[in-house]
């Protein structure tokens, strides 16, 4: 059933916010996150940051469902070419973390990432994530002179 239509009380999720060139997010931790002793698996911040980063696009109005749907040469996906992850300290199962998203550096085929979760204002984990983006062969391809255009007003404030 439609959420809008069927159930007006429900909100669809939140993409976040984007101010002063920084994407914020939030996310609780549920079970499925976690080991046995209620802390979360240390590959499942990958996919903490990930949410973030796609958030932030479709929040500036690139949904990547769209970037992949195009049928003509302006097909683009995102692939992740690197990612350096510092844990700080572990979150555990009922957290709430504030997920932060900003570009680092543009380039002419990639964005860097500069991302961070935090519980109570205190950093817990952060990444550099390295993005390049590519046709559908896999290919670099130069990022999309609009989405280039917005992506670099946020680093510019």
């Amino acid at each position: 059933m439609d959420v809008k239509a069927g159930h007006p009380a429900l909100a669809e999720p939140s993409l976040g916010i984007v101010d002063g060139g920084v994407h914020r997010s939030t996310l609780r931790i549920y079970v499925e996150d976690t080991d046995a002793g209620g802390v979360v698996y240390h590959a499942r911040y990958l996919n903490y940051f990930e949410r973030s980063r796609t958030q932030l696009l479709a929040s500036l109005g690139f949904g990547l469902h769209t970037l992949m749907s195009r049928r003509d040469e302006s097909w683009r996906a995102f692939v992740v070419r690197r990612a350096d992850v510092r844990y700080v300290a572990p979150a555990r199962l009922d957290d709430v973390l504030v997920a932060q998203t900003r570009v680092a550096r543009l380039g002419g085929a990639s964005i860097d990432f500069d991302q961070r979760l935090l519980r109570d204002g205190e950093e817990i984990a952060s990444g550099m994530i390295y993005v390049g983006c590519v046709d559908r062969n896999g290919r670099p391809r130069p990022l999309p002179g609009e989405m280039k255009e917005v992506l670099q007003q946020t680093i510019n404030g």
